[in-house]
């Protein structure tokens, strides 16, 4: 029997997660987001999921979820995401900061048993090795969304070292699923592949990246919560098949039969990094199966869809 804290749980892979964890009747989930990314319909209904409408930047906003609760576990997922959004806004994405202090501050004084931090595969900034390990971190990235990433690594690995407090941190690569906004990659192409639309690629498509469906990442995050060598690890969580932006666009025109043409727009003048792949030696251990493959989520995107309508 566990209590756990999900903040930004109305997102798309914290929403999964909370969904998972709440098959076990045994937990009780406790569900913390200001929706100002993440929607209320995202939350999965269950007797043992309480939904809190709070913003864990504010630190008034969230010590009565503390008081309420007594945590086994918290998940910290609540952040600002999106490449044009983190651009856009970069001083609400450095108030980020104030919400991981929060969370570590307040775990550590209710006797949380340990907590699980949604960093990014922007740590890595522009990579100079692929695939990218979790110890060969180059810290070059000068963008808010990054340094906030890595400001948050440090916090948690500092909690332990002053306080004892036990973590795990995640660097989650692109993850696609069911509950994504329509404004990231892999939905926005799709959508416009179903409805024979033109797909938009910024710059030449020739920037790689992986794309790691949702169940990958959600049971990767849950087995390690039970697994003590994963104490005080960094695990990339995502899928090692690097392709470029145009090849993805191809493919899901290819999947879909779409008549959809590819349209190329002028690239974004930062933030679009030119590789992404990981090493995911430490998180195929720990999952013991194949990961999901593009074409399988995809068709699983396509009937989600489908049923929606």
């Amino acid at each position: 029997m566990a209590t756990i804290l999900i903040t930004g749980g109305a997102g798309n892979v914290a929403s999964a997660l909370a969904g998972r964890l709440a098959e076990n009747k045994e937990n009780t989930i406790i569900i913390a987001d200001n929706l100002s990314t993440g929607n209320i319909s995202k939350v999965p209904i269950a007797a043992n999921v309480k939904f809190i409408k709070a913003n864990v930047n504010n630190y008034n906003d969230v010590v009565p979820i503390f008081g309420r609760y007594s945590f086994d576990y918290v998940f910290h997922y609540a952040a600002v995401v999106g490449v044009k959004r983190t651009l856009e806004n970069p001083i609400m994405v450095l108030e980020d900061i104030e919400g991981i202090k929060n969370i570590l501050s307040l775990s550590k004084n209710s006797g949380v048993k340990r907590v699980f931090y949604s960093s990014s595969s922007e740590v890595y900034g522009e990579p100079f090795e692929i695939p990218q390990n979790e110890k060969t971190t180059p810290l070059n990235s000068r963008l808010p969304y990054a340094i906030v990433k890595n400001v948050g690594e440090a916090f948690f690995r500092s909690y332990y070292q002053e306080y004892g407090l036990e973590y795990t941190i995640f660097r989650f690569f692109n993850t696609y699923g069911t509950n994504q906004s329509e404004d990231f990659v892999v939905p926005r192409f799709l959508k416009a592949a179903l409805n024979n639309e033109p797909i938009a690629i910024y710059g030449d498509g020739s920037q790689t990246r992986s794309f790691c469906y949702v169940e990958d990442n959600v049971d990767t995050c849950i087995k390690a919560m039970y697994d003590e060598k994963c104490i005080h690890e960094v695990i990339n969580v995502g899928s090692d098949k690097e392709m470029t932006i145009l090849d993805l666009a191809k493919r899901i025109i290819a999947i879909t039969n779409s008549k959809s043409e590819i349209i190329h727009l002028p690239a974004l003048e930062e933030g679009d990094m030119t590789r992404r792949c990981p090493d995911t030696s430490k998180m195929r251990a720990i999952l013991g199966r194949d990961l999901i493959s593009l074409e399988e989520g995809i068709t699983r995107l396509i009937h989600h869809y489908a049923n929606r309508k």
